[in-house]
């Protein structure tokens, strides 16, 4: 497989470190950052202490590599009003294109299967993302379809791919 990667709570040594991709441009990558979102990092860190980011409006879990140092995170929120979710991923720089990013939403899509009863779980990416995409589908999914003008990014409105995964897919 390739090196081994753990999910874990987003830990208070991690928090600065992951709020960056929020702040710093160029850590989230060129296909997640949405600019400067300093209000948003502000209100993950205060849900930190509420919740530790896991909770129903959206969750967090810290994507831990072998050495114990902290990859990136993975993340869930509501997909629609039928227990179903969305997921995505972001890695710092230095871990992408190893595999890591796969494994780690492949062991959060057996984490969510096994404790909420989700039929679905789905995750999109923008059309030029390819490295996303094998992600996607090297953890399951499958290509659902194309949402057009769903994110706004670097100056204009982009195509989004869209991924599923239901619960008799994974078995």
């Amino acid at each position: 497989m390739g090196i081994p990667v753990e999910l874990r709570p987003v830990g208070e040594a991690d928090l600065d470190h992951l709020l960056a991709f929020f702040t710093e441009e160029g850590l989230a990558g060129e296909f997640q950052w949405f600019g400067y979102r300093v209000g948003h990092a502000a209100d993950l860190r205060r849900r930190f202490t509420e919740d530790g980011l896991v909770g129903a409006e959206q969750s967090f879990l810290a994507v831990v590599v072998d050495d114990g140092v902290c990859a990136g995170w993975v993340s869930w929120r509501p997909a629609g009003s039928h227990g179903n979710w969305e997921i995505g991923a972001a890695l710092f720089p230095e871990f992408r294109v190893r595999g890591i990013g796969t494994e780690a939403q492949r062991r959060l899509v057996r984490y969510l299967f096994d404790v909420t009863p989700a039929q679905r779980i789905e995750a999109g990416t923008e059309v030029d993302n390819l490295a996303e995409q094998r992600a996607l589908e090297k953890a399951g999914f499958r290509r659902e379809g194309v949402r057009r003008g769903a994110y706004f990014r670097a100056g204009r409105w982009r195509d989004s791919l869209m991924y599923g995964l239901t619960r008799d897919d994974n078995e």
